[in-house]
């Protein structure tokens, strides 16, 4: 298997604190690998430097071999880096077609644009029949789903995902758990942070545990799915 992303010795500043404390990552191709740890563990902050949404960081950040680090966020999508936000950061305003199609901004091939927007419709059917209203009216789970499609539409090799889960009834939870692993088997390469640990583990491959900033434990899901240190921290055990 083939690394595609690969992160050495990463920190993260916000001015005196030291959010993310010179980590070390792989992501293989074609997986997904999930980031867990409790609140202020640094999981956001480190899916933000991959995306170059936050300057004050130093360290190594290869995608495919090239280095991230001092790239605009706007680059980083070029090359097939591809972030959701916590809170899905959909523009309420705008209609639903209209948010998927500014996922394609950037994207050149205006004649395949068409095709993708029926294939995210086809992936999440409930979208179809919203195409023409107003973001802000799709349920807090449509909403989620209408981020990764809109996220989808700009052809990434890599999607990072940021807490889909959160806010969300068990029901669309499953919904969209199920949907990374049929975009799993499309080939593309998934990095999660979830605070469902059960669901993350579930469906990844690899996993990371984030304490302090700091990755303290690192593995193969099964492996730590019954890991007695994230039975206890998170698991309820």
């Amino acid at each position: 298997m083939s690394v595609l992303l690969e992160v050495k010795n990463l920190h993260v500043h916000y001015g005196a604190i030291e959010a993310v404390k010179g980590i070390d990552f792989s992501l293989e191709l074609g997986q997904i690998t999930t980031l867990l740890g409790a609140n202020g563990a640094g999981k956001s902050t480190t899916l933000l430097a991959l995306s170059g949404l936050v300057d004050d960081s130093e360290g190594s950040i290869l995608f495919d071999g090239k280095e991230m680090r001092g790239r605009a966020p706007h680059q980083i999508v070029d090359l097939g880096m591809v972030q959701v936000a916590e809170g899905r950061e959909i523009l309420t305003t705008l209609t639903v077609q209209e948010n998927l199609l500014l996922g394609a901004y950037r994207r050149r091939d205006r004649g395949e644009i068409d095709s993708d927007l029926d294939k995210m419709l086809a992936l999440f059917p409930r979208l179809k029949d919203r195409l023409g209203g107003a973001a802000g009216n799709l349920s807090g789970g449509e909403q989620q789903m209408l981020a990764i499609a809109r996220a989808l539409m700009a052809r990434p090799r890599l999607l990072l995902l940021d807490e889909p889960s959160m806010g969300l009834a068990p029901l669309l939870v499953g919904e969209i758990f199920r949907t990374l692993m049929q975009l799993r088997q499309t080939g593309l390469t998934i990095l999660l942070v979830e605070q469902n640990v059960r669901q993350a583990l579930k469906i990844a491959e690899r996993g990371y545990v984030k304490e302090n900033g700091a990755i303290v434990l690192l593995g193969r899901s099964d492996d730590l799915l019954h890991n007695d240190q994230v039975i206890a921290a998170y698991l309820g055990g």
